[in-house]
């Protein structure tokens, strides 16, 4: 094979480009490092940049050349910026390539660019030459999307993983490509009425086991599953049947295979030299210096990327309780102090302040959501107010606590109550999404169905009791796949959900009643419009723990959409329980967690009530209702 010209001297950076990286303040570095087909002296061909400012030479390798190490080597820039650069002709889209980058020692490393906007499929490991494509339809979704995208709006999020969501059982059980998942999952997901999407790390990555959250490709769609366009296409779907996409970042760390970020140019160039700092114990991989100009300009120009040319309406950042502090999974001596003496770093809590100023300042429609586990104040406040700037939180506690809760037998349960109502001691201190994540499923931990006690019936009705409280509580709501027809496996990555056991009523009634739940939660404003305000909730009682009995209301802008919601937690039933009622009237049945249709046993429940001028609950008005057991009721205003 012929080998095409040698490289001609060019740039696309300008001295401000090179001002803002060294600064690290260019967010939109992807326009620039990485390859871009484009026309020098009327000749087409190919554009290469990298950053290797310890290399002694780089050249572009790849089957146009045979994998030369020496025919096409980059250009050195003169400002010492550490970048290298050139021009080769007649090179076009899909052409495969890496860096050959050669350390001052001598030594050849092959490295994959972590700019380029596509990959070979792995387990091969070289880029590929892209330049995007894709004519969007969703300009309406983009226009108007505040209004579905908003802290005063419902947000009910499916997690999903896309390779194992379903799989094609005709053609050797292979995941579904981007196309087939917009075609199968876009009508699934708006029938069962979420109004998101997230994705786990659709971030090329090499490892298929680490679920996504190794990530090597930060500006590039895992090709497993298609091209760049065709993840492009799978967004634009779920756009246009009004449903938002959450993707998973992961600025959190990195592995270290050979052709990824790990000693990019035979030094610690994105990590930290001292393990004591760069290397991360508990997934065995390396944390970002996020000190370094360069690495934030790479790490928030990431994240810029994919709310920009793939119209992505937020972004989940992973593992946030790791960056913030220095001692994270670390004993001591095994850390070191930032410059105060302290274990928070401060260089992570800078960047991360920055990055959501920045694409939030860019695109003030999106949501940026923290997964974080600490108590560390003010995750989702404005940074000018001292913040770190996200929209949402992960409510981690809340999670923890209720699940420790409903895997108890119901007769202990009187005991534990304080376990439930705990959360709105802080449920209002931060934005929170309520997750039932992929993490709950994974690691012997078993699927939620099979964490709920009693028999069959029961643990159908404890999950639909728990499905229920997540959705009357203050906050967003996240699910993850299959958790929706009560999956009875553990999550497996190679495997898919089990689609079949929809057949059966129990499942059949799950699915039917978290459509239902979606409904109501979309159709209420009271469950939505003062998520994070206490103005929005109120106890009516939570002392009656011999019944295990909860009830509260939840409150909207307009007090005609006040909603009460009456948890009883036991598979005692209840006929005329009395409970206060904080407004006269006559109140309409809005849920029923009992009702046949969702495996539940029918219980005579009140369709309506009157309220009585009597007192109780410290209420001046009240009523008796039936309570099914391990059930759920809400009333709303007539």
């Amino acid at each position: 094979m012929e080998t095409t010209s040698p490289v001609v001297a060019y740039s696309l950076f300008t001295e401000f480009d090179i001002h803002l990286f060294r600064e690290g303040r260019h967010y939109r570095l992807y326009e620039k490092l990485g390859s871009h087909v484009t026309e020098v002296n009327g000749q087409q061909g190919v554009y290469f940049a990298v950053w290797a400012p310890n290399a002694a030479k780089v050249s572009v390798i790849g089957n146009f050349n045979l994998w030369n190490k020496e025919s096409h080597q980059l250009n050195p820039r003169w400002d010492s910026s550490g970048i290298w650069e050139g021009f080769i002709p007649e090179l076009k889209q899909g052409e495969v390539y890496k860096y050959c980058i050669t350390t001052p020692g001598g030594y050849q490393l092959e490295k994959s660019d972590l700019y380029a906007m596509a990959w070979e499929e792995p387990p091969r490991t070289a880029s590929v030459v892209w330049e995007l494509d894709y004519k969007w339809g969703d300009k309406k979704w983009m226009k108007s999307r505040s209004k579905k995208n908003g802290l005063d709006q419902p947000v009910s999020v499916y997690e999903v993983h896309l390779g194992s969501w379903k799989r094609n059982v005709d053609e050797d059980f292979r995941s579904l490509t981007y196309r087939e998942l917009a075609e199968e999952m876009v009508p699934y997901v708006a029938e069962m009425g979420f109004t998101h999407v997230e994705f786990m790390p659709v971030m090329e990555h090499p490892y298929h086991m680490s679920w996504g959250y190794q990530v090597v490709g930060y500006f590039a769609p895992t090709s497993r599953f298609g091209s760049p366009e065709d993840f492009m296409y799978l967004v634009d779907a779920f756009h246009q049947a009004g449903i938002g996409v959450y993707l998973d970042w992961v600025p959190s760390h990195f592995p270290g295979d050979e052709h990824g970020l790990y000693r990019y140019d035979g030094t610690a160039l994105y990590e930290h030299e001292d393990p004591r700092k760069g290397f991360h114990p508990d997934w065995k991989s390396y944390i970002f210096n996020y000190g370094r100009s360069e690495v934030r300009s790479f790490l928030v120009s990431s994240a810029r990327f994919w709310l920009d040319l793939y119209h992505a309406d937020g972004l989940r950042v992973d593992a946030v309780a790791s960056m913030l502090y220095l001692d994270y999974s670390r004993e001591h001596g095994e850390w070191i102090p930032n410059e105060h003496g302290g274990r928070e770093n401060l260089e992570a809590i800078s960047l991360l302040r920055e990055m959501n100023a920045a694409v939030y300042g860019d695109f003030p429609d999106i949501q940026m959501i923290a997964e974080e586990s600490t108590s560390w104040p003010m995750v989702s406040r404005p940074t000018d107010l001292g913040g770190l700037g996200f929209g949402m939180k992960w409510m981690m506690g809340w999670m923890n606590d209720t699940l420790e809760y409903f895997k108890k037998d119901p007769v202990y349960r009187k005991h534990h109550q304080n376990e439930l109502t705990f959360s709105i001691n802080y449920a209002f201190t931060e934005n929170f999404m309520l997750p039932l994540s992929h993490d709950e499923v994974v690691h012997g931990k078993g699927s939620l169905i099979d964490r709920m006690p009693g028999d069959e019936w029961q643990r159908f009705a404890n999950l639909r009791l728990l499905y229920a409280l997540m959705y009357t509580h203050p906050g967003t709501k996240l699910l993850f796949m299959g958790g929706e027809f009560g999956q009875t496996r553990e999550w497996n990555v190679e495997d898919s959900l089990h689609w079949d056991l929809l057949q059966y009523a129990p499942h059949e009634g799950m699915q039917e009643w978290v459509k239902e739940l979606n409904k109501l939660y979309k159709k209420e404003p009271a469950l939505y419009e003062k998520s994070f305000s206490a103005d929005g909730f109120q106890f009516i009682d939570h002392s009656d723990h011999e019944n295990s009995v909860i009830t509260f209301v939840r409150r909207g802008n307009n007090p005609k959409d006040d909603i009460l919601v009456i948890l009883n937690l036991t598979p005692q039933t209840h006929k005329k329980y009395r409970v206060g009622v904080p407004t006269k009237g006559e109140w309409k049945r809005v849920l029923n967690s009992d009702k046949k249709s969702y495996f539940g046993s029918s219980f005579p429940t009140r369709t309506s009530f009157k309220t009585e001028a009597e007192p109780f609950h410290g209420q001046e008005q009240s009523a008796l209702v039936n309570l099914p057991p391990l059930g759920v009721v809400a009333y709303k205003r007539k």
